[in-house]
C-alpha cells in the first residue's frame, strides 16, 4: 500500500484588500484636481481671442464709486482701473502741481538729457517721490495694483494739456544706454486722469492688435482716436500698460500717444515703474 501523505500549505488564505481611508482620501483628491483643471481649462480664451479686445470686468460691486478693472487688450498688455483715484485726489495733485508746471520735454534717445520737441505740447511738473501722505497712498496703491515696489517708480509727472495740446505716438521704454543707467528699463506705465475731457484728449494705441470699434466708446472718439485703441479721459480713471512683454522684451505694441485736446482741457498724471531702484527723479 502506497501511503500519501498530505501536506499542508504555510501559505494561509488569501483576503481581499481593503484602500485603507488614505488611500481613497488620495484618490477623491486627485479626482476632483482633475476635474477643476478640465473646468479651468474650458474657461481659458482660444488663441485668435486673445488678440481680440477683452472686455472682461472684475469687479465686486456695481457702484460708481468702487474700484474696479477693466482688461481691454492683451497686445500690448493694458488694463483700466476704474475710479483709481478718489476726487479729492486729483484735486490735490492738480494744486500742488500748478505752481510748478513748465514746457514739457522729451528724451533724446542718443543722449537720454531732455529737450523741446514739438511732438510734445503739454506742459507738466513732477512731484517728489513720497512727498506728502496723499502722494505715498497712491504711490502705494500703484504698488499693490502692480506688485511693482513703491522703489521702482519714478516720481509722479502731473500733465496739463489746453485746447490743441497733444503727445504723438510714442514708447515709454527707453533706447540710449544712458536711461537705464539710472534705474533701469521702464516696465509699465500708470497713466490717471486728473480731469474729465469734453472732446478730444484720448490715449491712443495705433499699434494694438483686435478690433477697436467694439469698445462702447467708440461713437465718442475723435478723429484721432478711431486709428487705434483708444480710452477716454474720465476723472479717477487709470490706465495701466506694460513696456514689456512677461519675457522682458521691449513691446511694440505698447506704441502710445495723447489725442489733441478739441473741447476743454486734460490733466492727467504718469507714473513709470522701472526694473531697478535708485532712481532719481
Amino acid at each position: 500500500m502506497v501511503m500519501v501523505k498530505l501536506r499542508h500549505s504555510r501559505v494561509g488564505p488569501r483576503k481581499l484588500s481593503v484602500p485603507n481611508s488614505q488611500t481613497l482620501i488620495f484618490t477623491l483628491f486627485v479626482t476632483f484636481t482633475f476635474l477643476i483643471l478640465i473646468l479651468l481649462t474650458l474657461r481659458i480664451p482660444k488663441p485668435n481671442q486673445l488678440n481680440s479686445i477683452s472686455r472682461n470686468d472684475l469687479r465686486s460691486d456695481d457702484n460708481d464709486n468702487k474700484r474696479w478693472v477693466e482688461i481691454i487688450s492683451w497686445k500690448p498688455r493694458a488694463f483700466i482701473h476704474h475710479n483709481f483715484l478718489t476726487k479729492e485726489e486729483c484735486e490735490h495733485i492738480i494744486n500742488i502741481a500748478k505752481p510748478h508746471m513748465h514746457k514739457s520735454a522729451v528724451v533724446d534717445n542718443i543722449t537720454g538729457k531732455s529737450l523741446n520737441s514739438s511732438s510734445r505740447t503739454s506742459s507738466g511738473a513732477f512731484l517728489a517721490r513720497g512727498r506728502d501722505k496723499i502722494v505715498r497712498n497712491i504711490e502705494k496703491r500703484i504698488a499693490d495694483v502692480t506688485f511693482i515696489p513703491v522703489e521702482h517708480g519714478e516720481n509722479l509727472n502731473v500733465l496739463h494739456y489746453e485746447v490743441g495740446q497733444k503727445y504723438e505716438s510714442h514708447f515709454d521704454y527707453f533706447y540710449d544706454k544712458f536711461s537705464t543707467r539710472n534705474g533701469g528699463q521702464r516696465i509699465a506705465t500708470m497713466l490717471m486722469y486728473l480731469s474729465d475731457v469734453e472732446e478730444g484728449g484720448e490715449t491712443v494705441f495705433p499699434a494694438a492688435e483686435g478690433n477697436f470699434s467694439s469698445v462702447p466708446w467708440w461713437n465718442e472718439l475723435s478723429d484721432c482716436g478711431k486709428q487705434g485703441l483708444s480710452v477716454k479721459p474720465k476723472m479717477g480713471d487709470a490706465i495701466l500698460f506694460w513696456s514689456m512683454k512677461p519675457d522682458a522684451t521691449l513691446d511694440r505694441a505698447s506704441l502710445h500717444g495723447a489725442c489733441p485736446v478739441i473741447k476743454g482741457d486734460k490733466w492727467s498724471c504718469a507714473k513709470w515703474m522701472r526694473m531697478g531702484e535708485h532712481i532719481t527723479h
